[in-house]
């Protein structure tokens, strides 16, 4: 399969996604797949580095990479975490998948790999039918990823009212929520 200029050679669900560099001799080899617990520290860095993202806990990745492996990805470029995604399917609605944080280290920025991780998970559940995330009104990249990500799987996207200011016990502004529907 190609996607964004990649061949990713489809070797089923749990198998991994290897990425060979097939249109540009400076795109990165990549591999997409599942966490386990061992990634949890390494994607706890990939966020910390972010300089963008709200910072969890470690023991928070642990937990994303151990016990929600199934709907998070990480990417490697040889054996480093340079990228992942967290999320989960909605428990009153597993055809809703809820992005956590998708963060992408600035050594394969550029490549739309937060595109391509955000494929990889949502193509190995076909029962999701609909990708919500917050995001705040001023994280202009992050924004950017996801109304990209929706034109390029012909779905749309809207913004509602999420988790708004006065929710937050510590001066966090605003998390607009983004709904993306249609891209199935």
């Amino acid at each position: 399969m190609v996607e964004y200029g990649m061949t990713i050679p489809e070797t089923g669900p749990n198998a991994p996604a290897t990425a060979d560099t097939a249109s540009r001799a400076d795109e990165p080899t990549l591999t997409i797949r599942r966490p386990d617990v061992s990634d949890g520290g390494a994607m706890w860095r990939v966020a910390r580095d972010s300089g963008e993202l709200d910072l969890n806990s470690s023991y928070a990745y642990l937990l994303l990479a151990d016990h929600f492996g199934d709907t998070c990805r990480i990417a490697l470029m040889g054996d480093d975490v340079v990228g992942f995604v967290s999320g989960y399917r909605l428990p009153a609605d597993p055809t809703r998948y809820f992005l956590w944080q998708v963060a992408v280290d600035e050594r394969a920025r550029g490549h739309r790999l937060a595109g391509r991780l955000i494929d990889a998970v949502i193509d190995a559940h076909p029962e999701v039918t609909s990708l919500t995330t917050t995001v705040t009104e001023d994280n202009q990249s992050s924004r950017r990823v996801f109304q990209r990500w929706a034109e390029q799987r012909g779905g749309t996207l809207r913004e509602v009212t999420g988790f708004e200011a006065h929710h937050f016990p510590d001066g966090h502004e605003a998390e607009p929520l983004l709904v993306i529907d249609g891209f199935r």
